[in-house]
């Protein structure tokens, strides 16, 4: 009797640690409760940036937004390392009657790159990897069996800098295979959504367009690599690695790898329109279902570090002040990494996770679209911006060029920016509470 109960209490003992050790796991993409950080979406409003300099503004967003049927947007600006103004506009969820606010996130698509970016550059800041280090091939990276069956033997002298400015010289002959999940399972006689291993292994039995570190070619899949290097040499996921390391250390808590079905939306995430709603796609899982592009054609969720990431205007905004080499917000970054991310060695190479980088002006960009949301960012002097919409056009990815002509025209209308504020900081002290929307409360 007494070596059963001793038998019993060692077991229950396993138990419990096995369920401390579970639930840690479980609360890992959770910042701690205890973190009384300032939070962003948690704390600011639209009331906030009711400014009477910014009327003319706004009414021309409204107005673009109206003649382009953008259901809803978002529009975070910074001036010298202080952000001055936040605020939703139109809709996060028409059906519902859910007014857009500055906490809403959004999915990013192509923006995510930017971020996938800023994690490779953590990592060499750590002295885990270095941007010559090679990838596949025996000496490489990702060196698992899953693979080994290189068709190519260029691609085993692929790099990490070179997924970054799109030189691998991935092909593109079978189109993106990010987005032809039903047709792989189809060439490939599976039964089941591909994983991210087994798109990187069916492209690698494809051959390369060129050589590594020759022509850029714009590359989703590039990415993903990198998304899986990311987590090889951290041994977490992906995801849990970019918000330890950089997401959570730059103040956004609120950044996560999307999902693909409106049920599953994130808390306070927007609704997503097409550009037309009748169309549908096969489904990215193989069932023969149709759906919309947004919600279940494609598999955003499967994107991961090419364009998976949701968060809001303002997070994103903040990131972006954690990565400038100004003085104001504290980098997360070396000066180092930081000036690597922007240097173009050739002319029409891409920058670092950035789409574009213009030496001369200083200027910054960064896209991304895809159906139901367009992103851009750009950083020029001392102002930076993002605004992101719920609602895709149907000029496709030229329009993020229209959002950013918008967007300077709109501000160019501002006669005076509040010089006496940082959001980034904290709420102002006489800003009235507003009822279940977070402001007022931090002081």
């Amino acid at each position: 009797m007494k070596k059963y109960v001793l038998i019993l209490a060692a077991a229950m003992l396993c138990g419990a640690i096995l369920l401390l050790f579970k639930g840690g796991k479980e609360a890992s993409l959770e910042p701690d409760a205890d973190d009384t950080r300032y939070r962003l979406n948690d704390s600011l409003c639209n009331a906030l940036s009711d400014l009477q300099s910014t009327e003319k503004m706004e009414r021309y967003i409204r107005n673009w937004m109206a003649r382009n049927s953008i259901r809803g947007a978002s529009l975070a600006v910074m001036k010298n390392e202080h952000l001055v103004y936040c605020k939703g506009f139109g809709w996060a969820d028409e059906e519902r009657n859910i007014p857009a606010e500055v906490g809403d996130i959004y999915r990013i698509a192509s923006a995510s790159k930017l971020i996938t970016a800023i994690g490779i550059m953590k990592m060499c800041d750590e002295g885990m990897l270095t941007l010559d280090t090679k990838v596949f091939g025996p000496d490489g990276i990702l060196n698992d069996p899953q693979f080994t069956e290189i068709k190519d033997k260029r691609a085993e002298q692929i790099t990490v800098r070179q997924l970054l400015n799109h030189t691998s010289g991935f092909s593109r002959r079978l189109g993106d295979p990010m987005f032809r999940t039903t047709d792989i399972m189809r060439w490939e006689d599976m039964d089941h959504t591909p994983s991210a291993d087994e798109l990187i292994a069916f492209q690698l039995r494809q051959k390369l367009r060129d050589r590594p570190g020759g022509a850029p070619q714009y590359s989703n899949i590039g990415y993903l690599v990198l998304s899986r290097v990311i987590e090889k040499v951290s041994g977490l996921s992906y995801e849990e690695y970019i918000q330890r390391h950089v997401l959570w250390p730059a103040g956004c808590y609120d950044m996560h790898i999307a999902r693909n079905y409106y049920e599953e939306r994130f808390p306070h995430e927007v609704k997503y329109y097409g550009s037309d709603p009748d169309d549908e796609i096969e489904s990215f899982d193989g069932s023969g279902r149709m759906k919309p592009r947004h919600y279940g054609g494609n598999n955003i969720t499967g994107l991961q570090g090419a364009g998976a990431w949701v968060c809001s205007a303002v997070e994103l905004l903040r990131l972006v002040a954690s990565v400038d080499g100004k003085a104001g917000v504290p980098d997360i970054l070396s000066p180092q990494s930081v000036d690597e991310m922007k240097r173009i060695a050739r002319k029409g190479d891409y920058a670092l996770g950035w789409a574009r980088y213009n030496s001369k002006t200083g200027s910054l960009v960064r896209t991304g679209t895809m159906s139901g949301t367009c992103a851009y960012i750009e950083s020029r002097g001392n102002t930076s911006y993002v605004f992101i919409t719920n609602t895709s056009h149907y000029r496709g990815a030229s329009f993020t060029n229209a959002i950013g002509r918008m967007v300077q025209t709109a501000m160019s209308k501002v006669t005076e920016w509040p010089a006496d504020r940082d959001l980034f900081v904290a709420v102002p002290h006489d800003t009235p509470a507003q009822d279940g929307d977070g402001c007022g409360g931090i002081s």
